[in-house]
Formats: structure tokens, C-alpha cells, sequence
């Protein structure tokens, strides 16, 4: 596939972690944020998520394709920033609700499935989670969920990096009797993060309401970059 045209280029390990080629042809390309690779190895993924990248996957001419993106801003929480809605509250107090952690990610890679129609957390995306375990005692695989009365009702699956936590993708029960169960989990796992010494929540793209509506900032490339090595 070397003759590939996305209008987006290909990224290798060694590109990932050569510092010179990152900081030379990488961060500073304010024109690119997108990159392919059919490298789906628990090294390479681990590497352009220390890099900062965040990846996806799509489809082009019927091979899946990682696509880690540098992104152009991101968003990030810092937990002094916190804000809990009042409908949250009310369903916090009255359910007690609590944050479950796991290491099978299967089950919520499931739900998120289901709940996005298109959805790029693809099975084989999975196993290259799962392939990431025991690595690298800085790189940890995270699954988390609240449920009622046994069923899910919003989780979501994400990695931590030194003293960061960085958001992959999540659902909620599109259930009435679950309204705000979405909201409820990201309050939980904020607080979690806070109470356990964490630097910031990587909530990834800047464009979601819903992320600046729980306090996050935007920052753009080159302020992430600063702070994100700092803490990872």
C-alpha cells in the first residue's frame, strides 16, 4: 500500500519515537493532523500514544487503517474545573450511584458498538488494546462503567500515561430511565482521577459541547505538547 492517497501521509514507529522527526516534520505541521498506518502492534500503538497522538481507524479500499492524529487542539479537564449540573447532583445524592473499574474492556467495546452506528472502536482496534496489557508499566489500558440492577448504563474505555488519563470513546443508555447516567460517569471518573493524584483528563477533540460543559479547556498543539510531557 505504499502508493496510498488520503490527502494524509503514512506514520511508522520510527517516526513516533524519533524526537527529531516529531519535533522537525510533525508537531509543527499546522497543516496536517491526520496520519495512516497498517500497524496495529501493541509497540506502535503504545508509541504515537505517548507521542500525543490519539488514533482511530476507517476503512479504505476495504483494509482497516489505523489513523493516529496529532491533534490541532485538544480539549482537557483540570479538576479544579469541574462543573456538575444540578440534574447530576440530584442523581448522584439519589441513586449513589458508583464507578466500576475492569480490565475486560470486551463488554464496553461491545455496548460502544452498538451505540454508534459507525463506529471506529472496530474488533481488531480491540485487540490491539487488550495486546497492550503488561507492556509497559507506564501504559494501562482503562475500562470503566456505572450499572443499575445489573445492566450497563454508561462506560467508557480509555489509557493512562504517566499521571494522565486520555478518553477513547464511550457510551450511554439511550434508555429514559437512564437520562443522565452519560453525564454521571464522566463526574465520577473525574473525581476518581482527582482523588487519585492525576494531572488533567485528555478528553481528545475540542469541538463536543458536552466536553466544556464539564469544565474542560481548550488548548491548542503546542500548549498540549508542553503540559503533555510533563505529566506522561
Amino acid at each position: 500500500m505504499n502508493n496510498i492517497q488520503l490527502g494524509i501521509y503514512p506514520l511508522t514507529y520510527e517516526d513516533v519515537t524519533n524526537p527529531s522527526i516529531l519535533l522537525t516534520r510533525i508537531y509543527p505541521d499546522m497543516e496536517r493532523n491526520y496520519y495512516w498506518s497498517e500497524d496495529f502492534s501493541a509497540a506502535f500503538y503504545i508509541a504515537q500514544a505517548k507521542a500525543g497522538f490519539i488514533a482511530v481507524t476507517d476503512i479504505y479500499e476495504g483494509r482497516e487503517l489505523l489513523l493516529p492524529e496529532i491533534q490541532f487542539s485538544y480539549a482537557l479537564l483540570h479538576f479544579e474545573n469541574l462543573h456538575i449540573s444540578k440534574k447530576v447532583k440530584k442523581l448522584l445524592r439519589k441513586k449513589n450511584l458508583k464507578l466500576q473499574f475492569t480490565s475486560d474492556i470486551h463488554p464496553i467495546a461491545e455496548k460502544i458498538r452498538a451505540h454508534h452506528k459507525q463506529c471506529w472502536l472496530t474488533e481488531r482496534y480491540e485487540q490491539t488494546l487488550l495486546q497492550t496489557r503488561h507492556i509497559r508499566e507506564d501504559f494501562q489500558i482503562l475500562g470503566c462503567y456505572i450499572e443499575e440492577n445489573g445492566e450497563m448504563a454508561a462506560g467508557e474505555i480509555g489509557y493512562i500515561i504517566g499521571n494522565t488519563y486520555t478518553s477513547l470513546s464511550g457510551f450511554s443508555s439511550r434508555e429514559k430511565r437512564f437520562k443522565n447516567y452519560g453525564t454521571a460517569q464522566l463526574v465520577l471518573l473525574a473525581r476518581y482521577l482527582q482523588e487519585n493524584g492525576f494531572a488533567f483528563w485528555n478528553l481528545g477533540q475540542s469541538y463536543m459541547p458536552y466536553k466544556f460543559a464539564l469544565g474542560a479547556k481548550q488548548y491548542e498543539r503546542g500548549d498540549f505538547l508542553k503540559l503533555w510531557f510533563e505529566h506522561t
